[in-house]
């Protein structure tokens, strides 16, 4: 599958990128302005580790687009103190801050630290609970963990939440859509071998699809291989478009309501200002 760029300004949202990340250090302006040539006039970059989430909220201050989450990233449950729900609270209560996350499992590479993942996950649910602000979920490799304490813990006390990067089975895409959670699109969904992602995606119902681009990472085509920055957007959110049949500005207009409902922070932020 090639990409080619959009032949519109429609407004989208890269709903996870990593603005903090050694990759555009003093970049930032250019990268905003970049965004917003695309299309893309809102960012949420994500905090992965909570000593990082001074320089984080940093960002979010200093660019009127960018939104931030905050939260330990599974394969650094281990590395990093265990987060507490007062503390994630507490950070919820920036004006920019609009995510509980990313957290979630990932055994591909961190099977070893599975519980301190677990116990993790568990405590960011519980501040997603308590805040009423989405969680964002990391998942590799570890679908029935995965979907068994989603559900559990949706028993406990409802909360929303987005599978990021979503590359998952269609078993856990199926779990989290019946709880009411969204799945995000990157740009793996875009790389030409991913038939059997795009076919999950292309079952789900289209108000629950995000876009993104997980930046600096996963670049789709035709950039696959280098950098990845929120302006890519555009080109995932082309091949969602051609997925669910809809003409680029419809496809687009779909994600903003489906982003806006899900992060009733970003919107209420962008109305004020």
């Amino acid at each position: 599958m090639t990409s080619t760029e959009p032949q519109t300004t429609a407004e989208i949202t890269d709903s996870h990128c990593h603005l903090d990340f050694p990759d555009f250090e003093g970049q930032l302006d250019g990268i905003v302005a970049r965004a917003a040539a695309a299309g893309v006039t809102r960012m949420v970059t994500i905090c992965t580790r909570l000593r990082n989430e001074p320089a984080v909220r940093a960002i979010a201050e200093a660019h009127a687009p960018v939104f931030y989450a905050a939260g330990t990233h599974p394969m650094s449950a281990a590395e990093e103190p265990m987060a507490t729900v007062d503390q994630l609270v507490a950070l919820a209560r920036h004006p920019k801050f609009v995510g509980i996350g990313e957290t979630g499992l990932d055994y591909h590479y961190t099977a070893e630290s599975a519980q301190v993942q677990k116990d993790s996950l568990r405590i960011h649910i519980a501040a997603a609970r308590e805040t009423g602000l989405p969680l964002i979920i990391h998942a590799r490799a570890a679908d029935d963990d995965m979907a068994r304490i989603l559900t559990e813990e949706h028993a406990n006390g409802a909360y929303d939440c987005v599978m990021h990067c979503f590359s998952s089975s269609a078993a856990l895409a199926g779990a989290a859509l019946d709880l009411g959670f969204y799945l995000s699109m990157s740009g793996i969904a875009a790389f030409p071998r991913s038939t059997g992602l795009r076919d999950i995606f292309a079952a789900a119902p289209v108000d629950r699809i995000l876009v993104e681009t997980d930046a600096p990472y996963l670049a789709p085509p035709p950039h696959r291989g280098k950098r990845n920055e929120p302006a890519f957007t555009a080109h995932t959110a082309r091949v969602g478009a051609d997925l669910f049949g809809m003409d680029y500005a419809a496809f687009a207009a779909q994600t903003q309501a489906n982003f806006d409902r899900l992060f009733t922070k970003a919107v209420h932020d962008r109305a004020a200002a």
